[in-house]
């Protein structure tokens, strides 16, 4: 159990810094520039997903947990999210680095992500956004200081703190949680979901990207390396494997079930297709 507690630290005790930072500078935008910073925001979203793929393509699961926040005060838009879960690296360059993997292998993957992270943003954005989310004016810090009465208006540094705590604490639960049963259940069992067969492969690499923790990433890149799964069921997982982030949706925009729901769903359909479609064109690194 120690050992467990220890994992569980290591897993989530580098996104404090991201959180804390992320709602700093909400309540600093929300408090000081007000009206001004919403119309600019109004009239970048519609490339938003351009820059979500950029930003998310960078190694950090932070990104996807800011991003996860500036969704729910509707600072970013729906497509801009998905394109930052979806090109989110995780434990992926970590794993890859250290079994000493081609450097240009790893940037054509990371591209490749980030590619792919960008169009489906802008899809999503321009076809399913209405489908996802009603229609709702921006509300950025203050949707949250509702949701976790942190009286916002004594001051943002108190403010921060609270919520990053808030959401800190919750993430630690749920991967503690999740970190007993991948110690009791193993993650040799969780390998052998995986074939390297088309479609089935990435169907099912998508279902195990979607655990919110970096043993999924670690077990799909293992298995990749270890020419076990194909390349596509590879991508499927770790397109959809967006870290603590999706958590951190749900937590967040917890009175938005349907909506969350319908995001997760969505992150799924376009990492599974994708990685399907890598497959059949027999495309390789």
């Amino acid at each position: 159990m120690i050992h467990i507690l220890e994992h569980t630290i290591k897993d989530v005790i580098n996104l404090l810094p991201f959180l804390l930072i992320t709602y700093l500078v909400m309540e600093y935008i929300e408090h000081k520039t007000g009206a001004k910073f919403n119309n600019t925001v109004k009239k970048a979203g519609k490339v938003g997903p351009l820059f979500g793929g950029l930003l998310g393509v960078f190694p950090q699961c932070g990104f996807s947990t800011a991003a996860s926040g500036l969704y729910a005060g509707r600072v970013i838009t729906v497509g801009t999210l998905i394109s930052i879960y979806l090109s989110t690296s995780d434990e992926m360059l970590p794993i890859m680095i250290s079994e000493k993997v081609e450097i240009i292998v790893i940037l054509k993957i990371l591209g490749l992500k980030m590619l792919i992270g960008i169009l489906c943003g802008f899809l999503v954005d321009l076809c399913l956004s209405k489908f996802i989310i009603k229609k709702e004016k921006h509300e950025g810090i203050t949707h949250l200081c509702h949701h976790d009465h942190c009286h916002c208006e004594k001051g943002i540094f108190k403010s921060s703190v609270k919520h990053t705590l808030q959401v800190f604490l919750f993430i630690f639960l749920i991967t503690l949680v999740l970190n007993l049963i991948i110690h009791h259940v193993g993650e040799d069992e969780i390998s052998k979901l995986i074939l390297d067969k088309a479609v089935i492969g990435p169907i099912l690499a998508g279902l195990v990207g979607l655990i919110p923790n970096c043993a999924a990433s670690v077990v799909i890149t293992q298995l990749y390396l270890s020419n076990v799964i194909s390349f596509g069921s590879m991508l499927a997982g770790l397109l959809v494997g967006a870290g603590v982030g999706v958590l951190v949706l749900f937590r967040v925009n917890s009175e938005r079930l349907k909506e969350n729901v319908k995001i997760v769903s969505v992150l799924y359909i376009c990492g599974v297709i994708a990685g399907i479609l890598i497959d059949l064109l027999g495309v390789t690194v």
